[in-house]
């Protein structure tokens, strides 16, 4: 994975809710995980925008319900902070559900996605219908 050129807040932790940005049927995920974290011992893990995740879906349809899936964050509610010094957040947490490498399950995505995403994550970037 390439570095994103931002420092991105790691603001989500354990048990952090989020909206699914996405139409593969789920509604309200829970981050139990992030992907790819270094980490001292006993710390919790953190997660910001355009990391992946492992996610339960806690609301949703009964067959994508109380499943353990992966997600990239694609919006928070605290801001992060741009190369060139602009900050940027969000309304609210949402996330998109992906499979193992990295395509999204749904076919739309709702809302708007930084342009962090599209950098990490091209194949989001492609199905969003606004870029910040």
């Amino acid at each position: 994975m390439k570095a994103i050129s931002c420092h991105t807040a790691k603001s989500l932790t354990l048990k952090s809710r989020m909206d699914c940005a996405d139409n593969s049927g789920a509604r309200i995920l829970e981050l139990i995980a992030a992907k790819g974290l270094r980490t001292k011992k006993r710390m919790k893990p953190k997660a910001g925008v355009a990391d992946l995740i492992i996610v339960v879906v806690k609301e949703g349809k009964p067959e994508i319900r109380k499943k353990i899936e992966k997600a990239v964050i694609i919006r928070t509610k605290t801001s992060f902070k741009r190369a060139n010094g602009l900050r940027v957040k969000f309304e609210d947490n949402a996330a998109v559900l992906v499979d193992e490498k990295g395509v999204p399950k749904g076919s739309e995505i709702k809302g708007a996605v930084p342009r962090e995403i599209a950098e990490r994550w091209p194949k989001i970037a492609g199905m969003a219908s606004q870029i910040v």
